[in-house]
């Protein structure tokens, strides 16, 4: 493998990690740097979740105080996520190279609309009023369920979704709607991961060498939070994102 295609690698990891600390949006990196060094575009997009899963548990290890005071709620969340992650990828698999390639540019787009309302959401959410548990499950079945069958299948800026319906689910602060978040974020990526190692489609020398980036990132997002403007950054990762999909729309 080239050198030069390791290095990049490493550091598209890291630029992502830092990236899902504190905005969110790494894979809007990551997946165009892979498919523009020549990974075919399935092949690179099951690389990235599978590389870029470590820097989940981080941020789900970090919030685990909250998670305590959630325990009646988490074989719940966690069997949809496990659920959602191995059907997402699934449907990854069935989707195949050819089709898939073809809904890129739509995915991308997607998820940087995602990446954008982020702040309108979280807002939203925040100053909600009590609504019980009267959408609990029309928040599941029309939410939460689309949200982690959408984060094995590709995942970029599914966390925003599945606040959003956590949101209308509990009646929480922001604080453990997002420990929520974190930990069934983690769930569905790693089902997915798991999932997929019986793919024959993951890159292993890229997907360890991004795994490293990825926790580095992390780390290293965690230690600039304070540093970084969120709101600078997300608009850096918007303008990717739309950049790269109308890239992808003209390719």
């Amino acid at each position: 493998m080239d050198m030069a295609f390791m290095a990049l690698s490493f550091f598209a990891a890291v630029a992502a990690g830092i990236v899902n600390a504190i905005a969110g949006g790494g894979t809007l990196i990551t997946f165009p740097l892979l498919t523009a060094l020549g990974l075919p575009a399935l092949s690179a997009n099951i690389t990235n979740t599978v590389a870029l899963c470590p820097g989940y548990l981080g941020g789900t290890w970090a919030q685990r105080k909250e998670l305590k005071e959630q325990r009646r709620r988490l074989a719940l969340l966690l069997s949809f996520g496990i659920a959602g992650g191995v059907a997402g990828g699934f449907l990854l698999l069935k989707t195949g190279e050819k089709r898939f390639t073809t809904l890129i540019p739509w995915l991308i787009l997607f998820s940087t609309i995602l990446i954008a309302i982020q702040p309108a959401a979280k807002k939203m959410i925040a100053g909600r009023k009590s609504s019980g548990s009267s959408h609990r499950w029309i928040s599941i079945v029309f939410i939460l369920i689309p949200a982690t069958l959408y984060g094995g299948y590709f995942g970029a800026g599914v966390s925003i979704i599945i606040l959003a319906a956590l949101g209308l689910m509990y009646n929480e602060s922001l604080t453990s709607l997002n420990a929520l978040k974190q930990l069934l974020s983690l769930c569905i990526n790693v089902a997915a991961a798991v999932f997929f190692l019986f793919s024959n489609l993951i890159n292993w020398p890229i997907a360890l060498v991004m795994a490293t980036g990825a926790i580095t990132g992390g780390y290293l997002g965690g230690k600039l939070a304070g540093i970084i403007n969120p709101v600078t950054l997300r608009r850096v990762i918007v303008m990717i994102g739309l950049a790269v999909s109308v890239y992808y729309f003209c390719k």
